[in-house]
């Protein structure tokens, strides 16, 4: 089995934080996006994985030490790390066949902006697999359109009339996924644009009307990282599932001073507390300061210093400098507000 991933985009919604770092790497919970989505993505499919590919933007922003740490990640998993770039953004179709010399076997497609937590088995008579999750407006999505088997017949956009509630999440399967390396090859020679962009639905409906048959995966949760508030959101969720697995989720040198820590929070290694309360929904990157202040339902990255805030929604960058008593922020890397 492969997992591709593409990664290319630079996260222009949260901003100021994808300035100097490349989303899929902003922290949730103490590890970064395309960490966990990889890792649960393995976890869900029970199988070895053989290889991940991921396909990667200008490598002035995806850099050297970004490729070591995806490197490290697959070979977490006993996997082989191969790296593509694209170097214009043409879209999902495009990013894909990047990587066409790993787009071979059975392998799973997952954009790296989203987490998941699922457990199911793959429908063994299907040639791929969309997933998708239930959604109370799904005018604001793309979805499924299911036939009498509950195999997908189509992918509709934005529907403006009822069509399903199945929204797609961003996450594929395929049997053979070389099926959908001929499709979007085909895509490309025809200059099959939408949006200007190449599109992996364009492939996919190719392969609707060459008799694969897709069907539905579900997910039980599924946690957007689009924007700020979404991903402090989602920093909330993710604490409370690791929380309720028993995970050890505060690193045991940190060093307290009439300090008190609600869970469910992580706090990494080297941060110290000094008259602060902290949660609950706190993750706190490793050394960290935090001294007279209270923080809950934040995400505060990696050697940060706070002092005398009350933060409620926050989300801070790495190596920043903050002294003050503003409440819902989002500061970047290396600012300093006194």
């Amino acid at each position: 089995m492969k997992i591709i991933v593409p990664m290319a985009g630079r996260g222009s919604r949260l901003r100021p934080h994808t300035l100097t770092v490349p989303k899929p790497l902003i922290p949730v919970a103490g590890k970064s996006i395309v960490h966990r989505l990889v890792e649960d993505i393995a976890k869900i499919l029970k199988e070895p994985i053989e290889e991940v590919a991921f396909i990667l933007g200008d490598p002035a922003f995806f850099g050297d030490d970004l490729v070591a740490s995806l490197e490290e990640l697959a070979g977490s998993l006993g996997a082989k790390a191969s790296i593509y770039r694209q170097d214009l953004p043409l879209g999902t179709g495009h990013a894909i066949m990047c990587a066409k010399e790993s787009l071979s076997g059975p392998a799973v497609i997952a954009y790296a902006d989203t987490l998941i937590r699922a457990d199911f088995e793959l429908d063994p008579a299907a040639d791929a697999v969309i997933w998708v999750k239930q959604v109370d407006q799904p005018e604001a999505f793309g979805v499924v359109k299911l036939n009498q088997n509950n195999e997908i017949i189509e992918l509709v956009e934005k529907p403006k009339e009822f069509v399903s509630d199945l929204a797609v999440i961003g996450i594929y399967y395929f049997k053979e996924v070389g099926d959908l390396k001929k499709e979007l090859q085909g895509v490309l020679d025809n200059n099959i644009q939408n949006g200007g962009e190449y599109q992996i639905n364009d492939g996919i409906k190719a392969m609707m009307a060459n008799g694969k048959v897709f069907k539905t995966g579900s997910v039980d949760e599924w946690m957007d990282c689009g924007n700020k508030d979404v991903t402090v959101e989602t920093n909330s969720r993710m604490l409370g599932f690791l929380h309720n697995d028993g995970e050890h989720l505060v690193d045991y040198d940190v060093q307290l001073e009439n300090s008190t820590i609600i869970p469910p929070c992580y706090i990494g290694e080297n941060v110290v507390l000094k008259n602060a309360t902290v949660g609950p929904n706190v993750s706190i990157g490793k050394g960290c300061h935090v001294i007279d202040s209270s923080i809950k339902n934040s995400l505060v990255q990696t050697y940060s210093q706070i002092k005398n805030a009350n933060l409620d929604n926050a989300m801070i960058g790495n190596h920043v400098v903050y002294d003050g008593k503003f409440t819902s922020i989002s500061i970047g890397d290396y600012s300093v507000l006194e």
